[in-house]
């Protein structure tokens, strides 16, 4: 059976690549630009590589430590898609102090 394939992210590039994930190799280049990839998960969905807005929201939730990782029943969870998104999950974080990573992932925030 095959190694599993999991997403990686070149952020300059807005460009995702599936690979097979390996323990023994974290660190991955870009084939375009050879920077660092960033490991994003298995149930990562890239956006469209024009939304430069929405892969600008992306950088801000990676840079965070959310990744995008298959679970039992409810797949990758919620992922805010603009900065208008990530700009109001970042004054509630700051306002109640959650933390950054977990006030981004919330679909919704409390009134």
């Amino acid at each position: 059976m095959p190694p599993a394939k999991t997403s990686y992210v070149c952020l300059p590039c807005r460009a995702s690549y599936k690979q097979p994930y390996d323990r023994e190799r974290p660190d991955r280049a870009c084939p375009r630009c050879a920077r660092a990839l960033i490991h994003a998960g298995s149930a990562f969905a890239p956006p469209r590589r024009r939304d430069t807005s929405a892969w600008r929201a992306l950088s801000v939730v990676l840079h965070a430590g959310v990744r995008f990782h298959k679970s039992c029943c409810g797949g990758p969870g919620y992922r805010p898609r603009s900065l208008r998104e990530v700009k109001e999950r970042m004054a509630y974080a700051e306002s109640s102090g959650e933390p950054f990573a977990r006030a981004l992932v919330r679909s919704e925030l409390p009134g």
